[in-house]
């Protein structure tokens, strides 16, 4: 994708201890890469987090949305898609759109961080909608994500996150 703008939410700014609580809710570790080392399982490379198994690499560098965005991967699957994950994380058109979803209501359970940050992140990383924003897709187009979601158990009916994995 494209270069990381520095105004996105980096992992150097943030509460690392409660987002390594909420990654643990659904069985992922973050293991902290060190400064300028390559980050294992980066399907984007870079300084973009990684997924090998249920360990989620990331360096102080890497941004918050591409942390969360690899954590809904490993919660929307199947534990049969867990095992031998190796940096492709893989699903189909409809589970992608699930997992931005939950990746902005993850956001809400960061502190210093919440939706209206990871709409901006989202947008400013080059995430693409039809609707044009990541904030107008969630609020007006995101019915089938939303329902995806409720349907393999991780939010409710009312679309709050039940921490529960497949």
């Amino acid at each position: 994708m494209s270069a990381q703008p520095a105004a996105v939410l980096l992992l150097n700014a943030i509460d690392r201890p409660s987002l390594g609580a909420l990654l643990e809710r659904y069985g992922l570790e973050l293991v902290l890469v060190p400064a300028g080392e390559g980050i294992p399982g980066s399907y984007w490379g870079d300084r973009e987090a990684g997924l090998k198994g249920s360990r989620l690499y990331a360096r102080l560098d890497t941004p918050l949305h591409s942390v969360l965005h690899e954590a809904s991967h490993f919660a929307c699957m199947t534990p049969e898609r867990r095992t031998g994950l190796d940096t492709d994380a893989g699903g189909d058109h409809a589970e992608e759109n699930a997992v931005c979803y939950l990746q902005i209501l993850l956001a809400d359970a960061v502190p210093g961080c919440g939706r209206e940050r990871m709409f901006r992140d989202m947008d400013a990383w080059g995430y693409s909608f039809r609707l044009g924003s990541a904030a107008r897709w969630f609020e007006h187009d995101a019915e089938d994500a939303r329902a995806w979601l409720e349907r393999h158990g991780l939010t409710d009916a009312n679309g709050i996150v039940t921490h529960a994995c497949r």
